[in-house]
This record gives structure tokens, C-alpha cells and sequence, in this order.
């Protein structure tokens, strides 16, 4: 058997690549790569601007959310708050989104202008070309949904539904993080264990098909026994594998 030293030595028989000996390339076909120098790149880049180029006022409700990447909020220069309220009110009453480009960092960004409470923020949008080809994935259709199953999933939904409160949903990995630069921090030992799920504060995880099986089953037992208590619907997972969006 080889270790993994054997390998990258077949890989790289004279050793270690030096730093300029690796190049930037683009695959244009499977194993055929254009190389790119640092020139490339500053012939491409474009000058970065202040200012927002808007193209388009396009309604918010026709924009798939896909598009959407990173906020930033918006504040007027001196002297320019009435402009900016005029802009956000206009925007506001419309129902729409500013489409536009703006240069950051010699990059060029798609970006969205939208209004929230009193603020025009404007959030870095992807270009179509950056959207995840879904061809090659394959969504189940409808056909084998009974109207049966329907409502009983129509049923958990309902069950669950609440107002969005973002402060209820917490990130574990910086809460477990946080305990142990604080335990650092009082010359504590550092915990080892990985801290338990039910140690933070979320609430209502969703394990939809196993729920909605253990209720499915439930109906087809009481048509058997009428007498048998309801089963009651509760907080699930919901098992899906996740395919990036972008």
C-alpha cells in the first residue's frame, strides 16, 4: 500500500511547485486551460466607483431570491437627505427594486436597491451567469402525492406556523466558540466535548417525512381502532440534502 507521500511524489516527481511556478488558468474544455497572468487580470479590471449606475425599477415580487447576496445600507452624502428620502419614498410606494452596477474593488457587482423601515439598502446581487446550473438535478414531481398525504402535510405545516423572529434562531458554531475563548479567558480548561444541540436556543427543528409518516400511520391506525388517542403533531427535522444555490 502507499502512503500519501508515495502519491504526491508520482504526481510530483521533482517535488514541492514553487510559488512561481503555479499560474491562474481558465478551463474553457474538460483538460484545456487558458493560462492568466497578473496583467490579464489589470487589463480587465475596472475603475472603482462611488456611485450607483441604476438601470432598471423592477418589482420585488418578480426577483428570484437566488439573486440575492450581501446588504449594505445606504446613507446620504451632506446634503443630500432630501434626494435620498425622495428615492426611498418613491421606491417605497412603488413596490419596486433599483436594478444597477456599481464597481467595488475593480470588480464589477449587479446590486439591488430596495427599502427597509428607513433605510435604502443596497444588496449585492449575482449575475445570471453565476446562478447554479439545475439541469443535471432531478426534482420529484407531484404525481404520486395523494390528496390524503396533502393535508396531513398541509396539517404540520400549519402546526408550525409562526412570525419570523431571527433572534430565536442561533448560530451554535460561534456559541460554542464563544464558550471557549471565555473559559480561555478565566484560565479555564478548554472543553473538549462538543456541546449538546439542547444547550442552545433553538427551537422547532423540522424532521418533516418522518413526522408526517408517524402521523400518516397514525390516521391508518385509528380507522382500525377509533378508541386509540390522537396522535398530536410536534416539532420535526426536515432531511433534504442541500445543493448550492450558486
Amino acid at each position: 500500500m502507499q502512503g500519501p507521500d508515495s502519491r504526491w511524489s508520482q504526481i510530483f516527481p521533482d517535488g514541492p511547485l514553487a510559488w512561481d511556478e503555479i499560474v491562474k488558468g481558465y478551463e474553457y474544455s474538460k483538460g484545456h486551460y487558458v493560462v492568466v497572468t497578473d496583467e490579464d487580470f489589470k487589463h480587465a479590471a475596472l475603475e472603482s466607483s462611488s456611485s450607483i449606475d441604476i438601470l432598471d425599477f423592477v418589482p420585488a415580487s418578480e426577483i428570484d431570491p437566488r439573486y440575492f447576496e450581501t446588504p449594505y445600507y445606504l446613507v446620504p452624502t451632506k446634503g443630500g437627505e432630501k434626494p435620498y428620502a425622495l428615492l426611498r419614498e418613491a421606491i417605497r410606494k412603488a413596490a419596486v427594486v433599483g436594478i444597477g452596477k456599481i464597481v467595488m474593488r475593480q470588480k464589477q457587482h449587479l446590486v439591488g436597491v430596495k427599502v427597509v423601515s428607513d433605510a435604502l439598502v443596497l444588496e449585492i446581487m449575482r449575475f445570471a451567469t453565476e446562478l447554479a446550473d439545475t439541469d443535471d438535478v432531478r426534482f420529484p414531481g407531484n404525481g404520486g402525492v395523494r390528496p390524503q398525504e396533502l393535508q396531513m402535510a398541509e396539517q404540520l405545516v400549519k402546526s408550525l406556523a409562526a412570525g419570523f423572529d431571527p433572534d430565536k434562531y442561533t448560530d451554535e458554531y460561534r456559541a460554542n466558540l464563544m464558550k471557549i475563548i471565555h473559559a480561555k479567558m478565566r484560565g479555564k480548561k478548554v472543553p473538549t466535548a462538543k456541546v449538546s444541540r439542547k444547550t442552545t436556543g433553538d427551537v422547532k427543528v423540522i424532521d418533516l417525512m418522518s413526522r408526517l409518516k408517524a402521523s400518516l400511520q397514525d390516521t391508518r391506525s385509528m380507522k382500525e381502532t377509533p378508541r386509540r388517542t390522537r396522535h398530536t403533531i410536534g416539532p420535526t427535522k426536515v432531511p433534504v440534502r442541500a445543493r448550492k444555490g450558486a
